[in-house]
């Protein structure tokens, strides 16, 4: 008896894993497609692309309409972010059905970009990294933030140093949030300060912006070695 449970474990755990692996392949597939069928030199296969898409969208939504079939708490699971991913990366098919403005649909078959997030449900190492994502939300948006303050903090403090100075590139305080843009990450600007001020006020926005990249890191590295631990807890003691 003992035996017999086992081989239907592991015969589950096999179709799990296949099951996990065709959706990934879908995904994938589905993601090259959105990148392939933008070469003008396949134009010629636009039918079998669009014959291909629609049949991963209905897929998908077969997928979808299945999860909230079996799910206990259901609109908890529609309201929750791998339900809103699923639902977005359909969306777009069953929009375009309608007698929806085109230019409207062009925009928004740019959710079909969020199929690759779906990917983390079926793949565990992704998941561990969005599941660290997710015990730091809080603190990113914390983050993101102060970034947004020192970003505006950036752009009027250079606009008084160097407006007067060179008023045609440092027009406004909004022309100079792309400044603090560029000075804060590797973007190439033709808005460089001439001025004393403007240049040491560069240089300490500089190396504020240093800091910056260290702490997403840090955060990220803390969430994916608690996200570990907790992993490896359940692994040895799997009735806790």
């Amino acid at each position: 008896m003992e035996t017999l449970r086992k081989l239907i474990e592991e015969n589950d755990q096999l179709s799990g894993k296949i099951f996990d692996l065709f959706f990934q392949f879908l995904i994938l597939l589905s993601l090259v497609i959105i990148v392939v069928e933008t070469l003008p030199e396949m134009e010629v296969y636009q039918n079998l692309f669009q014959i291909t898409d629609n049949i991963i969208v209905i897929i998908f939504s077969i997928e979808y309409a299945l999860r909230i079939w079996v799910s206990k708490k259901r609109w908890k699971f529609i309201r929750s972010p791998g339900g809103i991913i699923d639902l977005l990366a359909i969306l777009p098919f069953y929009l375009s059905l309608g007698s929806w403005d085109f230019r409207f649909i062009r925009i928004l078959r740019l959710f079909r970009l969020l199929r690759i997030f779906k990917i983390a449900r079926y793949n565990k190492a992704i998941a561990r990294f969005a599941n660290a994502f997710f015990i730091i939300k809080e603190e990113l948006l914390i983050f993101v933030t102060m970034v947004l303050f020192l970003f505006f903090i950036s752009a009027a403090g250079i606009y008084h140093f160097e407006h007067p100075i060179q008023p045609e590139k440092f027009k406004s305080i909004v022309h100079c949030l792309w400044w603090a843009v560029t000075t804060f990450t590797p973007a190439a600007s033709d808005m460089i300060p001439i001025t004393a001020g403007g240049k040491i006020f560069t240089f300490c926005i500089l190396i504020l912006g240093l800091g910056i990249v260290a702490v997403p890191a840090g955060l990220f590295a803390s969430a994916l070695m608690r996200e570990n631990n907790n992993r490896e807890k359940k692994e040895t003691n799997p009735t806790e």
